[in-house]
């Protein structure tokens, strides 16, 4: 397997949890896929309820214009639902729950 095939990973803080992140992914999908819910309202760039800040590593968005200011992503800001990773990252996202975890059958 090449290295374009291998997954990021991101820490989400301050809870610690290591998420791979495919390529082409946004932060926000993987996060739920493993189980770490982020906040989120819009899932297009624009309510800034997904806001974090990336403290270590590099993101892109997906889109040309998220909302966000010039300012805020020089300082690291991001929004999860339209941001995707360009390297291992640390995530910090205050609102970010471990969702438990899903019993494979029913009692």
């Amino acid at each position: 397997m090449d290295d374009a095939a291998q997954p990021h990973w991101m820490t989400v803080l301050p809870g610690g949890w290591r998420v791979p992140v495919a390529a082409g992914q946004t932060l926000l999908q993987a996060a739920l896929d493993a189980g770490v819910r982020l906040p989120r309202s819009c899932r297009n760039g624009t309510c800034r309820a997904c806001l974090a800040r990336v403290v270590n590593g590099h993101t892109h968005h997906n889109i040309d214009w998220p909302g966000l200011l010039a300012e805020e992503k020089a300082e690291g800001w991001v929004l999860p639902c339209v941001a995707c990773a360009d390297s291992d990252l640390d995530l910090h996202a205050p609102g970010a729950v471990q969702l438990p975890a899903r019993s494979g059958s029913a009692p």
